[in-house]
């Protein structure tokens, strides 16, 4: 299931649950689809962290340092 395709399916659950209601399954569903989601954003920033440099006012490069 690509990105998009959770996105979509979480939207569509959350419309439900405003308008008429879950049942458990879908609940079950909704929480899986969130977590998937939430995962792939850390997992970018991460990443995105991870290769990030600061620029002193000499030019020289600092890679960030993992807390």
């Amino acid at each position: 299931m690509t990105m998009s395709e959770v996105i979509t399916r979480i939207n569509v659950l959350a419309k439900k649950a405003k308008t008429e209601g879950l049942t458990a399954e879908e609940t079950a569903e909704r929480d899986k689809l969130r977590r998937i989601y939430i995962d792939s954003v850390k997992a970018n920033l991460v990443g995105q962290l991870e290769n990030t440099y600061i620029v002193g006012p000499d030019g020289t490069k600092k890679k960030l340092e993992r807390k």
